[in-house]
Formats: C-alpha cells, sequence, structure tokens
C-alpha cells in the first residue's frame, strides 16, 4: 500500500497537505512547518519515504483504545530507522504518529488528518472523522502482514 502526502502551503507555522492512499483522495491534513533544522516540537518531518507501522505502545495508544475501542489496533507511526525513529536531513525523530487534531498547536511532528483546511486560517476540520475514515484502511493491511510505505512530497 502506498500513501502520498502532497504538501500545498506553509505559513511558517503550520503546514497543509492533502492525503492519498493508492492514488485515492482521502483527506487533508495539518502539520508544523518545514525547517531546516530542527525545533523540539515545531518541525515537521522531512520530504521523502517512510514506512508506517503500528505501534502497541505509549500514552497515546492507551488513549486511542478508550477512543475508539471498535478499530484501535495500535498508533499509525512513522518511521524509517529502528527504535519509531526518524532519521533523514540531519534531523532525528521519535514516536511520529497519525493522529486526531485541528491546529499545529495539537501535533509536535505528527500528521493530523482533517476532512478540510481552511488555508486563510491553516487550521483543518472534523479530524476525528478523517482518522475514523483513514485508520482502519491503513491498520486492516498492517495487520494482515502488508507494508504501507508513506511518501511526503513538498510542493512549494
Amino acid at each position: 500500500m502506498e500513501v502520498t502526502v502532497f504538501r500545498f502551503a506553509d505559513n511558517g507555522n503550520t503546514s497543509l497537505s492533502s492525503f492519498y492512499i493508492d492514488g485515492k483522495f482521502m483527506a487533508f491534513g495539518v502539520e508544523d512547518e518545514k525547517r531546516a533544522k530542527k525545533v523540539m516540537g515545531e518541525t515537521r518531518i522531512p520530504s521523502g519515504k517512510y514506512d508506517l507501522v503500528l505501534r502497541t505502545e505509549g500514552g497515546f495508544h492507551k488513549r486511542y483504545k478508550k477512543l475508539f475501542p471498535d478499530m484501535h489496533k495500535g498508533m499509525l507511526c512513522i518511521t524509517n530507522a529502528p527504535d519509531y525513529k526518524i532519521i533523514a536531513d540531519g534531523m532525528e525523530f521519535k514516536y511520529v504518529l497519525i493522529h486526531i487534531g485541528n491546529t499545529e498547536k495539537n501535533t509536535a511532528a505528527c500528521y493530523l488528518p482533517n476532512t478540510s483546511v481552511d488555508s486563510s486560517k491553516f487550521i483543518g476540520y472534523e479530524s476525528s472523522k478523517a482518522y475514523q475514515l483513514i485508520y482502519p484502511i491503513i491498520a486492516d493491511h498492517l495487520e494482515a502482514g502488508g507494508r504501507v510505505a508513506i511518501s511526503f512530497v513538498d510542493l512549494q
């Protein structure tokens, strides 16, 4: 399975994107801004190709088991190195997840799916609804033993 994120706007504080699964548009997204040097909790991951895996430990996992008891199997975690890390462009991140949220204040490098975004305010809407749309498709594929690659493409 191939997930592609096309980043189409960045106002220096927040990035907006579109999210596709196997070429089909599924959602929009909100992330932190692009930076050449990482600032903890204020930097999106660099463009590139990563793996999506299920992380079945940690605080988010426990909360989401309660929040989404009928579908949650583990957090969707973006990684390219052991221990759920991302190492890219001289920066290192850990535990970068796909989870719910509508503004960059809800993320620390994580990806927030939304049903729509306002490019004048740089916020998203209905994140929980978008998450519930994409999560089972990806999680079921992973649970069945499939691989999921996620590519982040900067359009600007």
